[in-house]
């Protein structure tokens, strides 16, 4: 995985700030967030702990803005696969496509997302909740209209039910990236198709 292809990473080559947050979610994926110190983080980006303090105010600060840019990576480009227009079938399938995708490419950001909530302050976890909220709601108005009679609690639950599944490729890699794609997609769409 290449560092310009990191939702964290808005440029063709990225900047420090930029390379913290990249070394910082392969770290907290890998080690906890508790178990990952600055000198840890600075360690990987080539610098020293205390020159992190001339980036971010705290190791709190990295994992606000990681899951916050995360958050708004995944809930922009939901909007923008709604935004595109055509059949509920085919948003909902662009929905699922850009969500595996985003997994499969990014399997330390969904671990750091999945784990790491709690560690997060009230303030940023507030933000990041209101992020997700509305993501969730892109898919819950998504699978109702291609599920057609499907009430608004059975949508929401079964577009969590899907996160999850899709979620879980961080601890699943029996099959290369494209098969994995194809069988994730078919099991997601599959599994919203039966809860009509």
């Amino acid at each position: 995985m290449s560092a310009n292809s990191l939702p964290l990473v808005n440029g063709a080559k990225p900047n420090r700030r930029e390379q913290i947050l990249s070394a910082a979610a392969e770290l907290f994926a890998h080690h906890g967030f508790h178990g990952v110190g600055i000198d840890d983080i600075g360690a990987a980006v080539g610098i020293s702990g205390p020159a992190l303090y001339r980036h971010f105010r705290s190791k709190d600060a990295i994992l606000g803005e990681m899951l916050n840019s995360i958050s708004h990576y995944l809930l922009e480009g939901g909007t923008a696969r709604a935004e595109a227009g055509g059949s509920p079938d085919e948003l909902l399938a662009a929905l699922v496509r850009f969500h595996v995708d985003f997994a499969l490419e990014h399997p330390a950001l969904i671990t750091v997302q999945e784990r790491n909530l709690a560690n997060l302050t009230d303030s940023d976890r507030k933000q990041v909740r209101a992020l997700q909220r509305q993501y969730v709601e892109v898919w819950v108005r998504a699978i109702r209209e291609a599920v057609p009679g499907l009430g608004e609690r059975q949508a929401r639950s079964a577009a969590h039910a899907v996160f999850g599944l899709i979620n879980s490729t961080p601890y699943n890699r029996h099959l290369g990236d494209g098969a994995l794609a194809d069988l994730l997609c078919r099991l997601a769409l599959g599994a919203l198709s039966a809860a009509g």
